[in-house]
């Protein structure tokens, strides 16, 4: 299945149903007069998050949706029918964004079965019998019953996940996820080899946490150059980052500051996030370049520095105790979609996209 974490829509609500005119015949009856039923209101726009959508590929082939009209009211004052509620179902973690410069924020679906009304469908017309007065005893006017709303939308998917892998493409991220969890993302020996998200739970010392892996960074990232920095958004709701860092590389320290100027130019608090360092695939060195690396990368970052192999699995488990630590206790570490319900608190989180 294809990832796709943006898609455009339209969205329209169903129009009320005309209002009837009517005069009542009955057999034996001396008088008549008029009873024309109202129209039934139109049907609803709803966003529900579901779970088991990590995508919102299908919304690159259907791109309209329309929920049904309301019936039109008749004689003997009957009401007309509802229209049927059109119900979108996404996954959770998408935000409904305005289709206007700034892509305000309107919806942000966080929750396994939230349902919120996007457009609520227009109101039946009135029957004659409403417009019946003291002076209009016979009236013919009816209402035609009021316009849905219509609205161009934007869907954007910001996957859940407690953990988040950054670092320069090639630092070792893919091969961490891999050895952690029972993912099976893409590993080459080149540059860009992750190019979607991938999640993974991972279970250690008996707790369960979600980790995230993103495309890899490189300087400029925040302007497009490469894959950019649109993936980033992936990693807003983790409560840590793990910044993977390759031992390798010419220079691990100028490698940290790319990466944190990055998610800086980024915005979102992103920089502001608890991260864990780790200087990766260590097991191409020995111990005494590695503890030269690893005493270059604390003079850049001010942190404490954990040498790891994703290959080999050493300092792995050491890391995952401190990603565990991060995150918190067991009853808060779930992602956020499986959070307890909070009766006191169903206002959509506010975040601002960058346009």
């Amino acid at each position: 299945m294809h990832f796709l974490d943006q898609a455009k829509i339209y969205v329209r609500s169903g129009h009320g149903g005309p209002g009837s005119v009517s005069f009542r015949r009955e057999k034996f009856i001396e008088y008549g007069g008029p009873d024309g039923g109202n129209g039934g209101k139109g049907g609803d726009i709803i966003f529900e998050a579901v779970a088991g959508l990590n995508t919102l590929i299908d919304f690159r082939y259907t791109q309209h949706f329309r929920a049904q009209r309301g019936h039109g009211g008749s004689g003997s004052n009957k009401t007309g029918a509802g229209g049927d509620d059109l119900i979108i179902q996404v996954p959770v973690g998408t935000q409904i964004l305005a289709d206007d410069e700034e892509r305000s924020l309107l919806l942000d679906l966080t929750k396994v079965g939230q349902r919120v009304v996007f457009l609520r469908g227009g109101d039946g017309g009135r029957g004659n019998a409403s417009y019946k007065t003291s002076t209009n005893r016979a009236p013919r006017q009816h209402g035609t019953g009021w316009p849905g709303d219509e609205a161009w939308v934007w869907l954007r998917l910001k996957l859940l996940a407690d953990a988040g892998l950054v670092g320069l493409p090639n630092a070792g991220k893919s091969t961490f996820i891999n050895a952690v969890t029972n993912a099976k993302a893409k590993v080459g020996a080149y540059a860009f080899t992750t190019t979607r998200p991938q999640l993974g739970v991972v279970s250690h010392k008996g707790r369960e946490f979600v980790i995230a892996d993103i495309p890899g960074l490189v300087e400029g990232a925040a302007d497009g150059v490469g894959i950019g920095d649109r993936f980033l958004g992936h990693v807003e709701r983790c409560r840590v980052l793990l910044h993977l860092v390759d031992a390798n590389g010419e220079d691990v320290g100028e490698a940290y500051r790319i990466v944190r100027d990055e998610l800086e130019a980024y915005g979102a608090d992103l920089v502001d996030k608890p991260q864990i360092i780790a200087l990766n695939k260590t097991d191409l060195l020995d111990n005494e370049l590695i503890e030269a690396m690893a005493a270059e990368l604390r003079a850049a970052s001010g942190a404490e520095v954990f040498p790891i192999s994703g290959a080999t699995g050493a300092g792995v488990q050491t890391v995952l105790d401190k990603l565990i630590e991060a995150i918190g206790p067991a009853d808060s570490s779930l992602p956020a979609h499986e959070q307890p319900d909070d009766e006191e608190d169903d206002e959509p989180r506010q975040w601002s996209p960058l346009a």
